[in-house]
């Protein structure tokens, strides 16, 4: 038997916005971004370019092949499926490379401080 999670399933128009919103958040919704989505999938023009506008959505294995190059992807199929605690699992790596960075800086700052002190000495 199978517990009950959320009240529905999304509609197919659903899905197709959400994966929409996602692809244009991360590639924009230029010409660049069907060519991206074309070399990512192997999917012909026009299918990217409905992907891209919403009119419809990529069905498994090319929503697989997208989910391999999209962390945005990734977060609005999940979103879309009412889990949406997970998608913040996906942001960590990069959120812990920015902090990493961010620390990078501060110490390069204080070095620069510490050697003007001792420069300028008593």
């Amino acid at each position: 038997m199978f517990l009950k999670k959320g009240n529905t399933f999304p509609s197919r128009q659903d899905y197709a916005q959400g994966v929409a919103a996602a692809l244009q958040q991360e590639l924009g919704s230029t010409h660049q971004a069907v060519k991206t989505l074309m070399k990512w999938t192997d999917v012909n023009e026009r299918t990217a370019k409905n992907w891209l506008s919403g009119s419809s959505g990529p069905r498994g294995e090319y929503l697989a092949r997208l989910v391999m190059h999209s962390d945005q992807v990734l977060a609005g199929f999940l979103g879309i499926c009412q889990r949406d605690v997970l998608a913040g699992v996906i942001a960590l790596p990069a959120m812990r490379d920015e902090l990493a960075s961010a620390l990078q800086s501060i110490d390069r700052c204080l070095s620069l401080i510490n050697d003007n002190d001792e420069a300028e000495g008593p």
